[in-house]
Order: structure tokens, then C-alpha cells, then sequence
């Protein structure tokens, strides 16, 4: 287990993404892959209110529902750390505070749980005060409904003003970003967020950190693959990209693991980086990520380079 930076919160060092619960998982599939996960000793949990609302007939919160029922039927929300996030949802838009306490205490309700452990701003909302914004988290901290807040999709500049208003008003502060960060997409994090979570001590709990599925190696010159993911990975099928595929099939044979676990050790070897987040639809996606691989400098410089 690994202690996330600011907190007493002590993961497992794989946080299991909840987007595709509700979406290509159904329910009786995600709680298949959920008891797998904490089987093998996972407990981290990362889910939206806007999960999955994109899938028609859905509106919103259905990850949430599928993971409440499954914590209540298994009665296990004591051993688990919980992630949700505020700001998308088409009913529950932005970050005022009236909208952040009704959302959160309809993800409450969809839980089935009385607190929350990590909850985030899901994207940054420049029509509201930041301070705003915090003082609604503060109410919820007060209360017991939240313990940490994060930040997702912000710039390096937003959470470092975010973090100074925090100080300077003796509010809440943002514990964690979280952003894409992949070997397909090392941008902005590199470029402009790792030097605030650097100079802030915080950690970054990033998403897509498989790129979309490319990075499992799936994804071959001249091989279709069936997957309502596909279209999002065109952009990676290139010469460079089917370099750093064929660079993580060397490293994960040395190391008699899954591709995709390669992959998720690259990140966790950035000190900056605390816990990366990855979904899967089934169990045996599950094993392919659960594998904890350690790679050494060399094989890090590699994938830096090729990537």
C-alpha cells in the first residue's frame, strides 16, 4: 500500500477507474470485475456522477448506483477509499456552491455511503470564485460528507491560484491532480503541471494512463479491433506510436508481465506520480493491470526517449 501525499489515505498502487461501469460493463459485469479488484487487494475506487451519462438512455450517476449496491450486497465500505468527482453533470453543471452540496449529497445517496473520501472539482469553473468553491468543500469536510478534495483538468496556474486562495483564507486545499497522462500524451503534465505538484508537494493520480486501451497492446498494424474505445485511439496508430508498443513488449517480457502493466509502471516511476488510474471491463482486463512491475532507470530512459 502506498500513503497519497497530504492524507491518511493508504492505497493500493492501481486506483480502478469506474467510467465504464454502467457503460461497457454492465452491472452484473462490473461487480464481477470489482470483486476481482479487491480480491487481489485492491481498494482504491475512482468514479464521476457523470458516469455515464454520454450512453443513451442513461443520466448520469449510473457508476455510482453500480457501485453503491455492490459496497451495501458486500458490505465492505470500511476497507475501501471512495473517489467522485462534481462539475459535469448535465443536471449538476459547474462548481457553486449550492450545485457542488446538492451533488454531493446526491452521490451520497447513490453510494449508499455517509462520506466520501476523495472528491473532486471534475473540471475548472472560471464563473465561480475559487474561494467559493472551497468554502463549499470546507461545509462538507465540517460535516463528515468529504474528508480530501482534488482537482482534475486544471491548468498548473489554476491549482497553483487554487492553493494560494486556499492558504490565504484558511480553506480547503487541493491534495491531488487529476489529468491525462500517458506515454501517448505526456503533455500538459510535463509541460505545465508537474512543476506546481512539484513545488506544492502534491500528487498526480492521472487518467487515460493506457491511453485509451492503445497501451495494452491490442492495437497492431493491420489488426481491427472491436471496441466501443477504438475510435479514440486512431491518433496513436502511427510509426511512434507502434514504436512504443513494440519497446513495452521487450520490457514486458523481461519482466514476464502484461503490457498494460508496463505501461502503468512508467507512470508510477514519476515521482510525482502516486497512484495511477485504469478501468477494465472484464476480469481478465483486471489481471492484466493489476500486476505491480518495478522498472529500472534504463528501462525508464527508454520509454522516455521512444515516447
Amino acid at each position: 500500500m502506498i500513503k497519497i501525499v497530504g492524507t491518511n489515505l493508504e492505497v493500493f498502487p492501481l486506483c480502478l477507474g469506474g467510467n465504464v461501469f454502467g457503460w461497457s460493463a454492465d452491472e452484473s459485469q462490473s461487480q464481477g470485475v470489482l470483486d476481482a479488484f479487491t480480491a487481489s487487494g485492491g481498494n482504491f475506487i475512482d468514479t464521476a456522477d457523470v458516469y455515464s451519462e454520454w450512453v443513451d438512455g442513461n443520466v448520469g450517476g449510473e457508476s455510482e448506483t453500480i457501485i453503491g449496491n455492490w459496497m451495501k450486497s458486500r458490505g465492505n465500505r470500511h476497507s475501501l477509499v471512495i473517489a467522485t468527482k462534481v462539475a459535469k453533470l448535465s443536471t449538476r453543471p459547474g462548481l457553486r456552491p449550492e450545485n457542488i452540496i446538492a451533488a454531493c449529497n446526491d452521490s451520497l445517496k447513490r453510494l449508499q455511503t455517509d462520506h466520501i473520501d476523495l472528491y473532486y472539482s471534475h473540471h475548472d469553473d472560471k464563473d465561480v470564485p475559487i474561494a467559493e468553491t472551497l468554502g463549499a468543500y470546507q461545509t462538507l469536510i465540517t460535516e463528515g460528507k468529504i474528508r480530501y478534495i482534488g482537482a482534475s483538468q486544471h491548468t498548473g496556474a489554476r491549482l497553483q491560484e487554487a492553493l494560494d486562495i486556499a492558504t490565504k483564507e484558511n480553506l480547503p486545499k487541493y491534495i491531488c491532480l487529476q489529468d491525462q497522462y500517458n506515454l501517448m500524451e505526456r503533455n500538459p503534465f510535463e509541460s505545465e503541471q508537474q512543476n506546481v505538484l512539484k513545488r506544492n508537494n502534491l500528487s498526480a493520480l492521472p487518467f487515460y494512463g493506457l491511453a485509451r486501451g492503445f497501451l495494452t497492446g491490442k492495437y497492431r498494424p493491420g489488426v481491427t479491433v472491436d471496441s466501443i474505445r477504438a475510435g479514440g485511439v486512431t491518433d496513436y496508430q502511427s510509426d511512434k506510436g507502434y514504436a512504443v508498443i513494440e519497446a513495452l513488449d521487450k520490457i514486458a517480457k523481461a519482466h514476464n508481465s502484461s503490457i498494460s502493466a508496463v505501461a502503468l509502471a512508467w507512470l508510477r516511476a514519476n515521482p510525482q506520480v502516486s497512484t495511477p488510474i485504469a478501468s477494465a471491463r472484464t476480469v481478465e482486463q483486471l489481471h492484466e493491470i493489476m500486476q505491480i512491475v518495478e522498472l529500472t532507470n534504463d528501462e525508464v530512459a527508454l520509454l522516455n526517449k521512444i515516447s
